[in-house]
């Protein structure tokens, strides 16, 4: 009788090394896949900030062209008046 409980105790000790070494296993590769999504993560912001800077660079541009243009369009006025 009590050999076979030592049996079963010992049966249930392998399972739980077994299951823990299998946690063990997962856990690293979560990690693992964890650390390369932050990684992306990083990446994409970093992305984003170039994104970003570019879209307020062209709109600086756009306004800037804009501005020109009313310009152009206030000396043709003013040369209309004056030949009239």
């Amino acid at each position: 009788m009590a050999l076979d409980r030592m049996d079963a105790l010992e049966s249930r000790i392998r399972d739980l090394v077994k299951l823990v070494q299998e946690l063990k296993k997962k856990n690293a590769m979560v990690e693992e896949e964890l650390r390369a999504v932050r990684q992306r993560l990083v990446e994409k912001d970093d992305s984003n900030r170039r994104w970003e800077q570019e879209r307020v660079d062209i709109k600086s541009r756009i306004e800037k062209v804009l501005g020109d243009i009313e310009l152009l369009e206030c000396l043709e006025e003013r040369k209309e008046v004056a030949l009239d």
